[in-house]
């Protein structure tokens, strides 16, 4: 599989804290990876190297072969708030994007992107609503619309979900998986969710505390939709990832790391 994304012995300090001591990995084309790990691992750090909204120590990121700064175009960002401008309707929204990343692209082109991607995303019903007028839910739809109006290669996922309530949760979970399999996008997605990675992911990067590296990597090849309480395989994994977190929260590096 081709690797769009590495990282190699990348080392991060702010200040006198290392946060990053040699964290390497990689992420194959197309694939859906979720980045698991305790509370100020920097999980979301991870996506600021990639973006290059923040610059390593040591080590290497490479984006498509590119370094970050020649490659942040491969890039689009979905955030734990979708981030809309009020005075904008969702077709507005989506619309703004491609305006800041394409700049001179001609209006009838972007409104037909944004109106095909809103279809995509279930809004086909409510393109000239405002946020205001959406639910949780249905702006981060706008959010993942305005994502993939930027043609970007790779999308990387912040928390998306975690202000969303569980059912809206829910529904956004198999709403993702059926959007990534139907753009065949890479999909880098944080999460402090044991149960979310489970049921999202093809890989879980589970990281440790600070100074961070690569903890584990587990490859999941269950079928979707997944439940994890039917499945004996997900069960034992949740559980032993509920382990390592606990001992990650103790203080101890994980026996099997």
């Amino acid at each position: 599989m081709e690797e769009v994304l590495t990282f190699k012995d990348v080392v991060v300090r702010f200040n006198a804290e290392t946060i990053y001591d040699g964290l390497s990995f990689s992420v194959e084309k197309g694939e859906f990876l979720c980045i698991l790990g305790p509370s100020g691992c920097g999980k979301s750090t991870s996506l600021r190297l990639m973006g290059n909204l923040l610059a390593a120590q040591g080590g290497d990121v490479s984006v498509m072969g590119l370094a970050p700064e020649e490659g942040w175009d491969k890039l689009a960002y979905v955030f734990q708030s979708p981030r809309l401008v009020p005075w904008r309707t969702a077709r507005g929204n989506v619309e703004l994007g491609m305006e800041l990343r394409f700049g001179n692209r001609p209006k009838a082109q972007m409104r037909a992107t944004a109106e095909r991607l809103l279809t995509m995303v279930g809004l086909h019903k409510d393109m000239d609503k405002y946020p205001a007028m959406l639910s949780g839910g249905e702006r981060q739809r706008v959010a993942i619309a305005r994502a993939l109006s930027v043609e970007p290669e790779i999308i990387l996922m912040d928390e998306p979900f975690s202000a969303l309530d569980p059912n809206t949760r829910q529904r956004m979970r198999e709403e993702i998986i059926r959007i990534w399999r139907e753009t065949g996008k890479t999909v880098i997605f944080v999460t402090h969710d044991v149960e979310e990675a489970l049921v999202l992911a093809d890989r879980i990067l589970m990281l440790s505390n600070k100074p961070t590296h690569a903890l584990e990597t587990i490859a999941l090849t269950e079928p979707r939709p997944r439940s994890i309480d039917e499945t004996p395989s997900l069960a034992g994994r949740k559980q032993h990832l509920i382990s390592l977190f606990r001992q990650l929260e103790e203080g101890f590096e994980p026996q099997d790391a």
